[in-house]
């Protein structure tokens, strides 16, 4: 047998194999990665998402914004939401803040850029590490981006000194 004959009956080339195989990574992470802010794709728009961890809190709940917790589901202390800052709850991928004395809201975790977790409050933001996009904890309004769209608020219940989701 010559090294010709090898070489035909042993399938494609590997050259043709390792582009391949190169070129469906690159897919797959251009895909991974989005960049696209429109409601097509947003994750605030997109509840059902399979394996998505873009959805909304409020959305995965059907608007109560518990996550993992339903309504009701006590959150935390007036205590532990400091003036000017807040806390966010990973688990129910909810943020609570206190953006003035005495007013406490709350925000889905879940960043509208490209579904991240926000991670901290500071200085009267919410921080997303993904791509640094930060929210203002009055309103949820971006205050820089990449992301284009707010937080959606979530509906909290404040009694006496106890915040539950609503």
């Amino acid at each position: 047998m010559t090294s010709a004959s090898i070489k035909s009956a042993s399938g494609p080339a590997r050259r043709t194999v390792v582009a391949a195989a190169g070129a469906a990574g690159l897919s797959v992470a251009l895909t991974a990665c989005g960049g696209s802010d429109d409601d097509s794709s947003s994750s605030s728009s997109s509840a059902g998402a399979s394996g998505s961890t873009g959805s909304t809190a409020a959305a995965s709940t059907g608007g109560t914004g518990g996550g993992n917790a339903g309504a009701g589901a006590a959150l935390t202390k007036t205590a532990d939401i400091p003036e000017g800052g807040g806390k966010v709850f990973a688990s129910e991928k909810v943020v609570v803040v206190q953006p003035t004395a005495g007013t406490y809201k709350a925000f889905s975790a879940v960043c509208t850029h490209q579904g991240c977790a926000v991670k901290s409050i500071s200085d009267g933001v919410i921080n997303c590490p993904c791509h640094n996009s930060n929210f203002s904890i009055a309103d949820g309004s971006v205050k820089s981006g990449p992301a284009q769209k707010p937080l959606p608020e979530v509906k909290i219940n404040v009694s006496g000194d106890s915040i539950t989701l609503a």
